[in-house]
């Protein structure tokens, strides 16, 4: 679980928006208390039914054995004064005590604990968000579907498995997005685990029935025919099915009339299946930026690394650094990026954490073209906004900032804690405006942003570096650290070698600080 926080120059709105649990690991959290709660009410409703039929079940025995005996003599026995009364006292008054007893709900703290929780619980759109994620991990850290059900990920503490049923979801998630390419994959790994004999509410039919409609989207016509023969051997009235073998049949049937009759030197023109793989995206540099994230970034020459240093940094004599000065690293040498090291505390950073805990909002980005905050696919986790004035370590924070960079604080935006949820990320993007979006920060009333200050609260277990690929730097998370670089050229042009990116978090919680400077405007 990765905490930071980003300090920016500009102040932005809070999103209103659904509080998607799948955004926040810090929030789902909750969600596992939420759960033994209602595991322990679940239990005491176990026992509650257990005691119930426990009584019902004396009587039974206690009635079995007066009945045995009854029966053997009925007359004899009802001629005795006393068993003659208490047959009619049983059947008048203890058969009906013995029906409200087994006619007793024991559930109505059960299900009114459960109806109160249940306005906490994730919803659909937290369940896809989570499932998606899956598919982001697996293709930014080169992961397969196998790896993934087993559950064998780098840095595990909890070891958890995918069922065939789970897998099965998966490939519906990518399904209903029309991502042919991840319904296969998932669709094949659930195959794979019913074949290999594990019990399931899933049928191969209805894994076969998803896998061929996904394999002949992509093309593959020849494959698809083979799944839809293989579903149609399990079950030979499927309609779909039917149907589908006769629409490929008749479709290779025409693609073979053609290609006998097409001349040598137009062979190469016949149909050809699509090539399978991810779908092309919007981001230009996905490759360059995933290979970061997986740590196969460039390598600095020896030359450049020699100019490379580890100092202690007094602030330029600051009277607060010049007996304990902070612990300086060159991260990257163009742009600059500077670590610092032990610069927040174990006690600051639970502060700032608990500060920021209940106002976590899902993080959003400002519309180059219209300006409105939204949230958007790409940035996956949920921001809160600290004021110097709320609490002090907060203001002491900001004022340590100020001392080790020598810019004012009254430009920067407020302290911005983040936290990363399933997966979460931030693709690449760049922190200050560029020149078509000349009024990006106007309702702020600052200038561009001048440099960025981040601060890791978390060590992350596998995955979550900040990387940029224009460069191909990757710097990567250190609890009680921070990075700082300038986003702007002393001139005020942007330095665009800046952009960079928060790779997903393949294991464990991410939680940064953020904290921006801005050029104050006149």
């Amino acid at each position: 679980m990765i905490w930071y926080i980003l300090i920016i120059g500009i102040l932005l709105p809070q999103s209103l928006a659904h509080p998607g649990f799948f955004t926040s690991i810090g929030q789902m959290t909750d969600l596992i208390h939420t759960e033994k709660d209602l595991v322990t009410s679940l239990k005491d409703y176990i026992k509650a039914e257990e005691d119930k039929l426990e009584q019902i079940k004396k009587w039974a025995e206690k009635l079995d054995r007066l009945t045995s005996t009854a029966t053997k003599d009925p007359e004899g026995f009802v001629g005795h004064p006393v068993n003659a009364f208490k047959l009619m006292k049983r059947l008048n008054t203890e058969w009906s005590e013995l029906e409200n007893l087994v006619l007793k709900d024991m559930s109505d703290g059960f299900i009114s604990n459960l109806t109160i929780q249940r306005q906490y619980f994730p919803n659909d759109e937290d369940q896809v968000g989570a499932a998606k994620a899956l598919l982001r991990l697996q293709d930014t850290y080169n992961l397969d579907t196998d790896t993934i059900s087993k559950g064998n990920l780098p840095g595990v503490k909890h070891k958890s498995f995918l069922t065939a049923e789970d897998c099965f979801e998966l490939g519906k998630v990518a399904y209903t997005e029309a991502d042919y390419y991840h319904t296969e994959l998932w669709m094949e790994q659930a195959l794979r685990q019913l074949d290999e004999g594990e019990i399931s509410t899933i049928d191969k039919v209805s894994v076969l029935d998803y896998l061929s409609y996904a394999v002949y989207q992509q093309g593959d016509l020849d494959k698809a025919l083979v799944l839809t023969k293989k579903l149609l051997e399990l079950d030979p009235e499927h309609q779909r099915a039917n149907g589908n073998l006769k629409y490929f049949e008749y479709i290779m049937a025409k693609e073979k009339d053609v290609n006998k009759s097409a001349s040598d030197d137009q062979s190469d023109q016949k149909t050809t299946p699509k090539k399978k793989g991810v779908a092309v995206d919007y981001l230009p540099e996905r490759q360059k930026y995933e290979m970061l994230c997986r740590g196969e970034g460039i390598k600095m020459t020896p030359r450049r690394q020699k100019k490379l240093f580890c100092r202690y940094h007094d602030g330029n004599r600051n009277p607060k650094f010049i007996l304990a000065p902070a612990k300086q690293e060159d991260e990257w040498d163009k742009p600059r990026i500077i670590r610092f090291h032990d610069i927040i505390s174990d006690a600051e950073i639970e502060i700032v954490k608990d500060l920021a805990k209940p106002r976590l909002r899902r993080a959003t980005i400002s519309n180059p073209i219209t300006g409105d905050l939204e949230t958007v696919h790409y940035r996956i986790s949920k921001s809160a906004w600290l004021s110097g004035y709320e609490n002090p370590v907060v203001s002491r924070i900001n004022m340590r900032i100020q001392d080790l960079t020598g810019l004012d604080v009254s430009t920067a935006e407020e302290l911005q804690v983040a936290n990363y949820g399933v997966g979460g990320q931030y693709e690449p993007h760049f922190d200050f405006a560029r020149k078509d979006e000349p009024d990006a920060f106007k309702e702020l009333g600052t200038g561009n942003r001048i440099a960025t200050w981040l601060f890791y609260m978390s060590d992350v277990s596998a995955g979550g570096a900040t990387v940029f690929p224009e460069v191909g730097a990757s710097v990567w998370p250190k609890k009680g650290t921070a990075v700082f670089w300038y986003n702007l050229f002393a001139s005020g042009e942007g330095d665009y070698s800046t952009r960079h990116a928060a790779c997903p978090v393949l294991v464990g919680n991410k939680w940064g600080k953020y904290f921006i400077y801005s050029v104050k405007r006149m």
